[in-house]
């Protein structure tokens, strides 16, 4: 397997300071991954995820912590209910720009994933391909009555010191992310008409125990979408990259392996 080395560096992208972790293909003409992390991630979330990747595959690897997480500006204010779209037609094309990656692959955690989804439908042609790890489509019940139990744990539990050692300022990355999701006017959003212009080959992950979602997510994106390739994973919750590490690992080499 090749060795490869990481480069940390920060840019401005949309005024804001993000932190960036990559690491450069070790076997020319691959592409670049990208990875776009969860809710509450961030580059140290990955853990050592992003190196297992670029190790397996030779593809180069991108990572950043997106604004108000991990070591990027700290989040001022509320989020807006477009805060994934903007994420996806504002943010990420200038970071693609200023890294010159051109037709990426995109690997998105559940937040991540949407935003993937969201780039894909507007730049069609711009994704290589796109890994959806528990994406979310729509706002469902059990979302919400999952994420409203974890605003008590924050207050309740060790959780706030345990996003502490991924985030800068914990408690605005967990509001930041809390706040919208349970804010009534965040019920509507839908980003399921998103899908119908994408083409390029998608791999869905999704656990089978996802505290977050259920099946009803993986079905919208099929019916929109039916050449997508759909995993479910036993004795999985909603992060298949940390429950099931070497699994969702052989899926993502093997559907890479697939686009080279």
């Amino acid at each position: 397997m090749p060795n490869v080395k990481s480069v940390k560096s920060e840019v401005r992208v949309d005024g804001r300071r993000l932190e960036t972790l990559s690491f450069a293909p070790s076997t020319p003409g691959r592409p670049t991954l990208v990875m776009l992390h969860e809710g509450l991630g961030s580059i140290k979330l990955w853990k050592q995820f992003p190196q297992s990747i670029a190790t397996r595959t030779g593809f180069g690897v991108l990572v950043y912590s997106r604004y108000g997480h991990g070591g990027s500006d700290r989040l001022e204010g509320c989020r807006p209910v477009e805060y994934m779209h903007h994420e996806a037609e504002v943010v990420l094309p200038i970071l693609l720009k200023e890294f010159e990656i051109e037709r990426p692959v995109l690997l998105g955690h559940s937040d991540g994933g949407s935003i993937a989804l969201l780039y894909a439908g507007k730049h069609p042609e711009s994704a290589s391909g796109l890994i959806l790890a528990a994406p979310h489509v729509f706002v469902e019940e059990l979302s919400v009555k999952s994420i409203d139990k974890s605003r008590t744990l924050y207050k309740s539990t060790d959780l706030r010191s345990r996003l502490a050692r991924y985030h800068q300022d914990a408690d605005a990355t967990f509001w930041g992310w809390n706040n919208i999701w349970l804010d009534p006017r965040f019920r509507s959003w839908n980003i399921e008409s998103c899908m119908d212009s994408i083409s390029c080959p998608v791999l869905v992950i999704q656990g089978d125990n996802d505290e977050y979602a259920t099946i009803r997510q993986i079905e919208a994106i099929q019916k929109r979408i039916p050449a997508a390739q759909i995993a479910m994973l036993p004795e999985c919750g909603h992060s298949p990259h940390r429950d099931q590490p070497e699994a969702t690992l052989g899926l993502i080499v093997n559907f890479l392996a697939d686009l080279r």
